[in-house]
């Protein structure tokens, strides 16, 4: 038998965006103990805008759990909130209820900015830095890229993929300190849980740098300076594999027609980043095209040549979005389009 540390995290009842929380417990296994031999583990509700102090039990319900190499026998275990009957999801428990298919395929793009001393990692004591956006996509050098952000990312990577995430990517974007990874998951729960769980490494692996990862979605406000999104690609099994030209007309149009619900659960303040400026469409407009970074969906070269099979991508999703509720809502407006 050997002591693990289970790291139990949850998400909090902070809003509009709420908070990753963690709690470590000490176990004894014979093995890496699957998700059905964790135990139900109360907290303290009220000091997590979940519950009052004069009846302030919460439970946390395991759901997926993940190694955690940073730690000798560690996992980190990712958890529903539930009311004190551990059966009943509480209020703030967005996952419980969402829609599920196992057959839609999600992939998370994940834009952040390093945050140091209150400004963006690399920007100086005041004003911009004399570069302006252009060589910070992708880009490589010290000049450039600094020499911190890239050790963070690689190590977040590195974190991740020990973790069994299905981490597909990072690159370095288009402002300086602003980066970006990219999760794939099958099924709306398991893609987001994972999105969680990566966000809860990179917050952590920051702790020691002394940084912080700012999701904020337009952190520099009006001005010349790309904002942060989580753009969502997906797909369903139909979409993938019968598609075609009337089916992706139709799914549009509900798209459309359904903008003011998807946008409200894409982020807060996406506002100040779905501006027609800066790779976006505005708000308050529905758009799709071919390879168009400046529309609400982009169409992939590869759906067109497949007939129109394959993935989509939703660009208006914004960095600080909740994973769990933007899948639903995907998945909510394809359920109203009938299959030809």
């Amino acid at each position: 038998m050997a002591k693990y540390k289970l790291e139990y995290i949850w998400l909090d009842g902070y809003t509009p965006v709420p908070n990753l929380r963690g709690k470590t417990q000490v176990k004894e296994f014979a093995n890496f103990p699957a998700l059905d031999e964790l135990p139900l583990w109360g907290f303290d509700g009220s000091s997590t805008q979940q519950a009052e102090g004069r009846s302030s039990d919460c439970v946390l319900k395991p759901v997926a759990i993940y190694p955690d190499t940073t730690r000798k026998n560690g996992a980190i275990v990712m958890c529903e909130v539930m009311m004190p009957d551990g059966v009943t999801p509480h209020p703030t428990n967005g996952r419980a209820t969402i829609l599920d298919d196992t057959g839609a395929w999600f992939g998370f793009e994940q834009e952040y900015f390093f945050y140091q001393d209150g400004r963006p990692l690399g920007f100086p004591q005041d004003g911009f830095p004399s570069i302006g956006q252009g060589p910070y996509y992708c880009g490589v050098g010290y000049r450039t890229m600094g020499d911190i952000g890239r050790q963070i990312v690689e190590e977040h990577l590195d974190l991740c993929l020990d973790a069994g995430i299905n981490h597909e990517g990072i690159n370095a974007e288009v402002a300086k300190g602003q980066w970006e990874f990219q999760i794939f998951g099958k099924g709306s729960k398991r893609a987001a849980d994972e999105m969680w769980v990566a966000r809860y490494l990179l917050n952590r692996v920051c702790e020691k740098y002394g940084i912080d990862v700012n999701y904020h979605c337009k952190p520099l406000g009006d001005s010349d300076w790309n904002g942060s999104g989580m753009h969502a690609n997906f797909s369903t099994e139909y979409l993938r594999e019968k598609g075609g030209k009337e089916y992706f007309e139709a799914l549009m149009a509900a798209f459309g027609e359904h903008t003011e619900e998807h946008i409200a659960v894409y982020g807060p303040d996406n506002h100040m980043r779905l501006t027609g400026l800066h790779e976006t469409q505005s708000i308050d407009k529905f758009t799709y095209g071919l390879a168009d970074r400046g529309a609400s969906v982009r169409i992939p070269h590869s759906f067109m040549k497949n007939d129109y099979k394959g993935y989509l991508e939703d660009r208006r999703p914004n960095s600080q979005g909740d994973p769990y509720q933007i899948a639903s809502r995907i998945l909510k407006t394809i359920s109203l389009v009938p299959a030809p």
